[in-house]
């Protein structure tokens, strides 16, 4: 009996996982970023995301981000911003209408390294207020980045230095139509970058951005050229 009981429950199990619908596509995202200080402690953060489906057939989603910054050390600042998101259905698992999503955002951004290693680290909490024709909806979102990059042609970061670039960072929603806090995404990125002057550098990569729906079945996988331009006016 206990053996018939624990086949079944391995057999109930793989059936459930089973069921799981992850797609695969293949997205592109073109984004602008920049850090414009205004004083010693005070910068403005500002931020565009152009991002499309099927590489550049498709809307996926389009961001932009302005937020204000203060240095608390040097290597610790805070940010108070928001976002104005509009995400369109795309792919095989579309959602069932454009929505605009509005977000006010605040976060950490902790900055050490060991050896040449860059090590970032981004805590963020976000309401995000959803608009759609079923009405709004309410959500909580924490966000943890950890981020390294190590340079190439130099020991440091200084100008003119070629560097490799990595992080990952998690989602989790909570609050709103959520009783309990629950995984929503991962960001997965490897690439490489290059720091032209203090004032300007490029990342690409590929980022692999994993999506678990509302209802835990359908995944979307997603292969990501990502093209980062961070440009600092001040």
């Amino acid at each position: 009996m206990k053996k018939l009981f624990i086949a079944a429950f391995v057999f109930a199990s793989f059936g459930a996982f089973a069921q799981r619908t992850v797609d695969h596509q293949f997205n592109s995202w073109w984004t602008y970023a920049g850090n414009h200080k205004i004083s010693k402690k005070f910068s403005v953060h500002t931020l565009y995301s152009f991002r499309r489906n099927d590489f550049l057939k498709n809307w996926q989603q389009s961001l932009t981000r302005v937020g204000i910054t203060y240095k608390i050390a040097p290597n610790l600042n805070f940010t108070l911003g928001g976002d104005w998101v509009v995400t369109f259905p795309y792919g095989k698992q579309p959602i069932a209408e454009k929505t605009t999503e509005y977000r006010v955002f605040g976060q950490f951004v902790l900055k050490n390294g060991i050896g040449r290693v860059a090590i970032t680290q981004r805590f963020r909490v976000a309401e995000q207020i959803i608009l759609h024709s079923a009405g709004t909806i309410k959500v909580g979102r924490f966000r943890h980045r950890i981020a390294f990059r190590v340079p190439i042609n130099n020991t440091t970061f200084t100008d003119g230095t070629f560097f490799a670039a990595a992080y990952n960072e998690i989602f989790v929603n909570f609050g709103g139509p959520f009783e309990v806090p629950k995984f929503d995404q991962n960001w997965a990125f490897i690439g490489a970058g290059y720091k032209f002057n203090s004032k300007l550098s490029l990342l690409v990569g590929y980022m692999n951005q994993y999506i678990i729906k509302l209802d835990d079945v359908h995944i979307e996988s997603n292969n990501t050229l990502s093209t980062v331009l961070v440009y600092n006016l001040f």
